[in-house]
């Protein structure tokens, strides 16, 4: 065991009270407040409100399983879950916060309601800056030379953030009628599910502690799958803008400014925006696999002339 009973009930002490309970308050007050606005928080208040439920489920079930000093039964290091859970909480968090209050607050009437909404952001916002803190004093309390934190590493936040902008694309995608018309769109939407795939499963290899089993060395399996993923992505990002904005190819270059497209509020996200996000998105995610290459060939490099 790394932690004696004692020294292990003092962390799960300190961790609760300076962490745990401040990110299920803020959680909480969060889904309470816009649950309260009933029917007039609309489809993007519903998906907020999931997402900090989410939050607030996950960090009870951590919670519960650390005052239960449960970590001991699991087969891998435990507290590599709660902090890689964290890193997704925190970003999660904040970009749920921006989504809500660009994409509903500002366009609601002076009131209650907007008060609500406000007040919930502000408990977002909060909840995302102590889960980054929650990943941030792991390093001042373990020694990471002994105890192996993957997040902690840069092909782990990569990883990290390669999966998390891919579940933002998904949410976008969630509307089907911005890709289901053209199989080039298609495309692009199997592009963004196989690299994320290949990610998630070099993320649970190293959360499970199996990366070392595979049949080639892990550099050269991380560098393999780096490369199709850049190239996956070039293509998406050449496709997806293409398709979508070139009005040649039946795309729309110019916002329109009727339908859900309105200034004003109309409780769903405009359909050209969804579009553009993606398309941003889709360049974030590609300079991200970028970095990961380019991490994977030096190391393959300084591997080879070891």
């Amino acid at each position: 065991s790394l932690f004696t009973p004692k020294a292990s009930l003092l962390w799960v002490g300190l961790w609760f009270w300076y962490f745990r309970l401040p990110e299920l308050f803020s959680t909480c007050v969060a889904f309470s407040l816009v649950a309260d606005m009933g029917f007039a928080r609309g489809d993007i208040g519903n998906w907020s409100m999931s997402i900090w439920c989410f939050c607030f489920a996950m960090t009870l079930i951590i919670v519960l399983v650390e005052l239960w000093r449960l970590p001991s039964h699991f087969p891998f290091y435990w507290y590599n879950f709660p902090v890689t859970y964290a890193c997704y909480a925190a970003l999660v968090c904040l970009s749920t916060s921006i989504t809500y209050s660009i994409t509903y607050v500002q366009f609601l009437l002076y009131g209650p309601s907007r008060d609500r909404a406000i007040a919930a952001t502000a408990f977002s916002c909060i909840a995302s800056v102590v889960y980054a803190l929650d990943v941030a004093w792991v390093w001042d309390w373990y020694d990471l030379s002994d105890i192996p934190c993957y997040v902690h590493t840069v092909p782990g936040l990569l990883k990290v953030l390669e999966t998390f902008v891919a579940g933002v694309i998904f949410a976008f995608l969630s509307n089907t009628s911005l890709y289901l018309h053209q199989p080039a769109l298609e495309w692009c939407v199997a592009v963004y599910s196989i690299c994320f795939i290949l990610a998630a499963v070099v993320l649970l290899l190293n959360l499970g502690e199996r990366e070392y089993r595979l049949p080639v060395p892990f550099s050269v399996y991380q560098l393999v799958l780096s490369l199709l993923s850049v190239l996956l992505y070039i293509s998406a990002l050449v496709l997806w803008p293409l398709y979508q904005f070139s009005e040649e190819l039946g795309g729309q270059p110019q916002r329109p400014s009727d339908g859900d497209c309105r200034d004003e509020l109309t409780y769903d996200m405009c359909a050209w925006d969804q579009r553009l996000a993606v398309a941003v998105l889709t360049a974030v995610n590609l300079l991200v696999y970028v970095a990961d290459l380019v991490y994977w060939a030096r190391q393959v490099s300084v591997g080879t002339e070891d």
